[in-house]
């Protein structure tokens, strides 16, 4: 593998924000995950979990209710009014109508996805007729006397049951008046509480309302007679999710312990065809309160305040050996918040409404494999920029050079030229930028920063010539007539000549920089992009994929090279492709053509293609140190994958030089202790 002087950077103070909603689709097999920023991200679940789209926060936008609707269609509400539906393509927001209640609390599409119910804080549930173009006002139910915290459409669509502050009412649907109000017990482990949520209902088609309440209860309720058939107390605070599975045999709860409960509907006998709800599986993945949860046909999903998205696979619902029955918390975007400037050494850490840039130390001492060496320079914290207006950056880079900054929001691109003296930075921003490259999604510089490449949330590739405190627009790469395919991924030659670009929809398209022309489309594949990069010396083009495939495609020569054909033929070691996290970014060692450097966020991997591959029966990553230098040498001739895991979370890693690493992680630990102090549990002896 080498050695390397590692650059070991924990300085990066990122916090996700907290999880607020989910909302599973089962015919995309696409999960829809809101933050309390306002960040909405959608994961493609049948391409490995993969984080395929993501819709930048806003101050304002406090999303308390998310759900699909008939035609991939995906709407959310929140506590400004407002109803949003989302642009799946061009990844922005569609439009935004307010339903005239107040805050909104809860939203639900009907079973047929054709019609859209929301909950307001004065009482009222509004009925939406869901038309191709956007929704239309279709008329109020029966005020309630206080907020509707819930809401759930009987399957046939006749009926829904909304949850309010100590009662359920049951609605019909034709004529919109309640039929049964349904008081909920105050009662609380013996003591009389003085409010009682709703935190959440579900209503299966046999006309079992289903309520979890911030008692700490789970009721059944029987919706034609609005009787109370059966309670369950699981907590010792307030249960605030449900979802149910489509076959209504099972359902899931989550609580503000941090507990989430699996309920399955069972035979009473061996021999019996009676049938009744029984807590089956208790689960503890969080720490802090579970806010929203889902229930796919495999999976239980659920997320809240210490920001872990949690994938529980079923296992009777899966084959066990298979990966897709593997535990799976998502912490971490899928997409890279750090930029660097290797000839200054400077990293660009991007959060949601500012930069800081910040200086490498340095060090004059020398030592061992292994030995951790003090700074005789401190890293500098030289800039902290703040972006004006409530909507969260988008993306944000720096130039190698280390004198450009620019970032995107959605209605806005800043570009600003940096100045160094000594150890001082002045900021000079570029006014006049074109309102054309504006919602970028990705920003490159070339490696000599006389160009900047931006990918807009339209399809279009903007190129723009850099100077002196000035730019010029040169030219603008068109999507295909008919297309609106958001450009993600973005990776430019090192001498300046081809630029590659990655669309949501797994596609690869080459330009030339030179001709400012399409060059080529590399071969489709079903995998979406997770990192690409282009080789300096030959001009390979190397993919990554979320199956954890990698590709090497010769941009002169238009084809796949030989060396990724033959892993192709031979296929990768089954451990590298059951890894967790995706590839989120490729890189080169300048003086050894054969090695390509990518990483994910729990592993750093060196691919040298002048050794083999190793097969099933290799052992692909020993954990154990060598023990002497002839066991050093085998390894590092035993076949192409040299794998070190010291570093996690990895959230960037990159060569500052040919002997020189720099890797930045994000301990778990240094999040959850930012987070507001969890429900305290008394346990056993204290």
């Amino acid at each position: 593998m080498g050695e390397f002087k590692v650059h070991r950077v924990r300085f990066f103070n990122y916090v996700p924000s907290g999880i607020r909603c989910v909302a599973y689709n089962n015919q995309s097999n696409r999960l829809a995950v809101s933050r309390t920023d306002g960040t909405v991200e959608i994961y493609n679940l049948s391409a490995n979990y993969f984080q395929e789209k993501f819709f930048p926060g806003h101050e304002s936008r406090a999303t308390e209710a998310l759900c699909w609707a008939k035609g991939q269609r995906l709407f959310s509400a929140g506590l400004n009014g407002e109803i949003i539906e989302y642009d799946l393509q061009a990844l922005n927001i569609k439009y935004a109508m307010d339903a005239f209640g107040g805050p909104i609390w809860s939203m639900a599409a009907s079973p047929s996805g054709s019609q859209l119910l929301v909950g307001c804080e004065d009482g009222s549930v509004k009925l939406f007729q869901i038309i191709p173009d956007k929704i239309q006002f279709e008329r109020n139910f029966d005020r309630q006397k206080s907020r509707i915290l819930s809401l759930s459409w009987h399957p046939s669509g006749t009926h829904i049951a909304a949850g309010s502050i100590d009662y359920i009412s049951v609605f019909d649907v034709k004529s919109g008046s309640a039929t049964h109000k349904m008081l909920v017990d105050r009662q609380y482990m013996g003591v009389s509480k003085r409010k009682c949520i709703i935190w959440g209902v579900a209503f299966l088609s046999d006309g079992t309302v289903i309520s979890v309440d911030s008692a700490g209860k789970v009721q059944f309720w029987d919706s034609a007679t609005g009787t109370l058939t059966k309670n369950h107390l699981i907590a010792n605070a307030d249960v605030q999710s449900i979802a149910v599975s489509d076959q209504e045999d099972s359902f899931v709860v989550g609580t503000a312990e941090g507990t989430v409960f699996h309920f399955q509907l069972v035979s009473v006998t061996s021999n019996s065809s009676e049938k009744q709800w029984v807590r089956t599986k208790p689960f503890q993945h969080h720490t802090h309160d579970v806010r929203t949860v889902a229930h796919s046909p495999t999976a239980l999903i659920s997320g809240g305040t210490d920001t872990h998205l949690v994938i529980r696979p079923l296992m009777e619902k899966v084959e066990v050996k298979n990966y897709d029955a593997a535990l799976r918390k998502i912490t971490f975007p899928h997409r890279r918040l750090i930029s660097c400037s290797k000839k200054r050494q400077l990293l660009l850490f991007q959060f949601s409404h500012h930069l800081d840039l910040w200086r490498l130390g340095s060090t004059v001492a020398t030592g061992k494999h292994g030995d951790t060496l003090p700074l005789s320079k401190d890293a500098d914290h030289l800039l902290h920029l703040k972006t004006k207006g409530p909507e969260n950056i988008i993306c944000s880079c720096i130039s190698p050079c280390g004198s450009w900054i620019a970032y995107s929001t959605a209605s806005r691109f800043f570009l600003y030229r940096l100045n160094y003296e000594h150890d001082n930075v002045s900021l000079q921003r570029v006014s006049k930028m074109p309102a054309f490259l504006r919602s970028a999604l990705q920003i490159l510089f070339s490696e000599d920063s006389t160009k900047l490449f931006v990918a807009s949330n339209q399809g279009s590739l903007h190129i723009i010539q850099l100077m002196e405190g000035n730019f010029k627009h040169l030219h603008t790469f068109q999507p295909r007539s008919g297309t609106v395919e958001s450009m993600c991924l973005l990776a430019v030659s090192s001498d300046g000549n081809w630029l590659a670009a990655s669309g949501t929809s797994a596609g690869v398209h080459v330009y030339s920089i030179k001709r400012l022309k399409l060059h080529c489309t590399v071969p489709a594949y079903n995998f979406p992009v997770t990192a690409l990069a282009i080789a300096p010396s030959t001009n390979n083009l190397v993919i990554a994929h979320s199956d954890q495939q990698i590709f090497e495609f010769s941009i002169p020569d238009k084809q796949y090279t030989e060396w990724s054909r033959t892993i192709q033929k031979q296929g990768f070691h089954h451990l590298w492709l059951q890894r967790d996290t995706p590839i989120t970014h490729i890189s080169f060692h300048p003086k050894r053509p054969m090695h390509i450097l990518v990483h994910d966020a729990y592993m750093f991997c060196i691919i040298d293609k002048s050794l083999p591959l190793p097969n099933d029966k290799t052992l692909l990553y020993n954990p154990l140190p060598p023990t002497n230098e002839s066991d050093v040498i085998r390894r590092r001739t035993a076949h192409a994958f040299k794998i070190s895991k010291i570093y996690k979370p990895l959230l960037f890693m990159d060569l500052l030089d040919e002997r020189t690493l720099v890797a930045v992680e994000r301990p778990l630990g240094d999040i959850i202790a930012q987070l507001p102090p969890p429900i305290k549990k008394k346990k056993f002896g204290t």
